[in-house]
């Protein structure tokens, strides 16, 4: 299993210089996977964005006290509780989101490439399989320590 995870990381670690290579200098790759999240989603709490990112907590803090100081987004308290922080997209971040949605189209295509359409299928029924578990073994409490 070592050797899939060890796979996995570099597949993700070349994904990020791609999106670096890939994006304007104005907003580095880093945060497309905010971008993304937040477009889909406006007016998410911080947790449930660090929780759908799988990041913790305090560096969702950190990346959106810069992407708040960039105008990137804008963090209002919620209605119901206060102390959450609800986040929104500002009309800047709704600007780059279609690039930053094309890189990662692009990124897709240019990895299942060589794939042939039973082979991807197959390929993300085992991915999804892989990302229930290791959801269910992070958030729901599951595995041994």
């Amino acid at each position: 299993m070592a050797t899939i995870m060890r796979k996995m990381n570099v597949i993700s670690r070349c994904e990020a210089l791609y999106r670096s290579r890939e994006s304007s200098e104005q907003l580095p790759g880093l945060y497309h996977s905010y971008v993304l999240a937040i477009c889909r989603n406006p007016g998410m709490t911080q947790d449930a964005l660090a929780h759908t990112l799988c990041i913790s907590k305090s560096s969702v803090a950190r990346h959106l006290a810069v992407l708040e100081k960039d105008g990137y987004i804008t963090r209002t308290p919620g209605e119901e509780d206060r102390r959450e922080l609800l986040v929104f997209p500002t009309q800047k971040m709704q600007d780059i989101h279609p690039d930053v949605v094309a890189i990662t189209k692009r990124w897709n295509a240019l990895l299942a490439e060589s794939f042939t359409e039973e082979e991807l299928l197959l390929f993300h029924n085992m991915l999804d399989k892989m990302f229930d578990k290791s959801m269910e073994i992070v958030y729901a409490g599951g595995g041994s320590d």
